[in-house]
């Protein structure tokens, strides 16, 4: 299986999202909050997260 630079893109931010999410479970603790502040910027980083979700569900579907 050969992937595209948008699968790599896409993969990287969910393990980037689910690293977060275990931060957040595990310790209280928001690394994507810590870092960016709680403004614009760190939506925009929980927006592309989800869209890596989606995109990776549809990757899926289609091989």
């Amino acid at each position: 299986m050969k992937m595209s630079a948008i699968d790599w893109v896409s993969y990287v931010l969910l393990v980037i999202g689910g690293l977060n999410w275990g931060l957040v479970g595990f310790f209280d603790f928001n690394l994507v909050e810590s870092l960016f502040g709680t403004g614009t910027f760190t939506a925009i980083v929980y927006d592309l997260v989800g869209l890596s979700a989606l995109w990776s569900i549809w990757a899926m579907t289609k091989k």
